[in-house]
């Protein structure tokens, strides 16, 4: 048919997945550390009717999620090989979650803003010892994943989010330890629903990121930090290669970006050569290590065209 196939394979994708599969046990230690801490200020906190504990661990509870997320991908990438019905595996789960996470906390931080401010028609003493000492151990446990992850955030996209997740988690812990602290040492009612409010809004800007992401990814839109037309340009600038079309990049999951391009080469032309030099052009300028490349040589009856959808 005189077509050239070819595609590489990068540490990128595969590198990943190994790097997460060595904190395995580390990420299992820190999803026990953060499910306590998160029932304990669950408890406490709809026993003590304060909404900044139960604001702080509905961020607690984004931590858990993220852990839980990060295994999740490792555990369907060492289960989950490609088939003929799921070509891709299961790596768009981990997206899924995310974004269902995404629509949970709009909703947590939305109800908290709502009571909150309903609050300040309607005071409610509050024991600030308890929500204190309750958002002190929500702070240790915090740091305590915190340490944990940290190796691991280094080598690994998947820990690293998880790891940033906790890292954010401890203002919402120093808030709350701020609205005991206020309300012990002065009285004042308002300053629950002040730092639940504060939180919320805190939320809100960081679940819009997430969400956004996560649908970028299901519509399958170009990765925002890959240059589509600097990728056409480069692979243009080849020697032999007359035409760039059916360029397509897309986000399998987080830090996995495939894509397809077809190249039309003219004559003479080696398109086994043209292959191997637009391989090292995507590989090394654009950091994209698994794209199928197809070179249609000149005068191949089944050379294709744009295509229109």
């Amino acid at each position: 048919m005189g077509h050239g196939h070819g595609h590489g394979h990068g540490g990128g994708a595969a590198g990943a997945a190994s790097a997460s599969g060595r904190h395995v046990r580390t990420l299992w230690i820190s999803l026990g550390v953060l499910l306590a801490f998160l029932v304990l200020e669950v408890v406490v906190g709809f026993a003590t009717g304060s909404l900044a504990l139960l604001s702080d661990a509905g961020h607690m509870f984004t931590d858990v999620l993220g852990v839980a997320m990060a295994l999740a991908a490792i555990t369907a990438a060492r289960r989950s090989t490609a088939s003929d019905s799921r070509t891709f595996g299961l790596y768009r789960t981990e997206v899924l979650a995310a974004l269902a996470n995404a629509v949970l906390l709009v909703g947590v931080a939305v109800w908290v803003i709502v009571e909150a401010v309903r609050r300040f028609g309607e005071p409610q003493e509050i024991p600030g010892v308890a929500l204190m000492v309750t958002a002190a151990a929500g702070l240790l446990a915090n740091l305590v994943v915190f340490a944990l992850l940290r190796q691991g955030a280094k080598e690994s996209i998947n820990i690293r989010g998880a790891y940033l997740e906790v890292l954010a988690d401890t203002i919402g812990s120093v808030g709350v330890l701020a609205a005991g602290a206020v309300m012990l040492a002065f009285g004042w009612w308002w300053a629950d629903p002040v730092v639940a409010i504060g939180i919320g809004l805190w939320v809100l800007p960081r679940t819009w990121q997430l969400a956004k992401q996560a649908v970028r990814i299901l519509v399958q839109a170009a990765p925002a930090h890959i240059d589509v037309a600097a990728v056409r340009r480069d692979l243009r600038a080849i020697e032999g290669v007359e035409d760039v079309h059916d360029v397509h990049v897309w986000t399998l999951t987080s830090g996995m970006e495939v894509g397809s391009v077809h190249l039309g080469v003219g004559a003479p032309c080696d398109p086994a050569w043209v292959l191997s030099e637009a391989r090292a052009v995507l590989a090394e300028k654009h950091h994209m290590e698994h794209v199928t490349v197809q070179v249609e040589p000149p005068g191949s009856t089944t050379r294709c065209s744009e295509l229109s959808w």
